[in-house]
């Protein structure tokens, strides 16, 4: 995987968690500069989490999957692409976004948002890419967007949210069709 299809990768997982950032901040009175690290530092965390799971359940199925890894991997980029494009046009709001003061919510959310990147680490071992400089890219990116999304979402609110999880899930797409091209080409 190459440093730009790496980059974006790490871009559109990173949307739900820099939405849910952009929430908090949208809640705040003033920068909370210790909320919005500790959110960061668990969005970022789960992040490089989940494809590591992902990816170490995969690697007991890529002799399954080896003559159709790149349907595999476009089929679950698309879906979690798709399912955040779909998300996106429901105009959800920060209403439904509870305390992430309280570390139980906090964990909570860090699931929520970094689900789908378990699926993109089963990708990954299907395509038998390396995975610790993905995960380590993966959570960085996800934690300087969160911080960026509390910063926004104090400054911005609602011209942000929807508009970041569209985008996200058109990058996943893209780097999904990105696969299948390259593997039949």
């Amino acid at each position: 995987m190459g440093p730009l299809s790496l980059g974006l990768l790490a871009v559109g997982l990173a949307m739900d968690a820099f939405s849910v950032s952009v929430c908090n901040g949208m809640t705040m009175h003033k920068i909370e500069v210790d909320l919005a690290l500790r959110m960061a530092a668990f969005f970022g965390g789960f992040q490089m989490l989940m494809p590591l799971l992902g990816w170490l359940g995969g690697l007991g199925l890529i002799d399954l999957i080896a003559g159709f890894d790149h349907w595999v991997a476009f089929g679950l980029l698309a879906l979690i692409g798709g399912k955040m494009v779909h998300e996106s046009t429901q105009g959800e709001n920060c209403e439904r976004v509870m305390n992430a003061r309280k570390l139980a919510v906090l964990f909570m959310l860090a699931i929520a948002t970094s689900i789908d990147a378990l699926a993109v680490g089963l990708s990954l071992a299907a395509l038998k890419v390396a995975i610790t400089t993905p995960i380590l890219v993966i959570g960085a990116v996800t934690f300087c967007l969160s911080l960026v999304g509390t910063a926004l979402g104090r400054r911005f609110g609602y011209l942000l949210q929807n508009k970041a999880e569209l985008l996200g899930g058109l990058i996943l797409i893209g780097i999904g069709l990105k696969i299948v091209v390259e593997h039949l080409v």
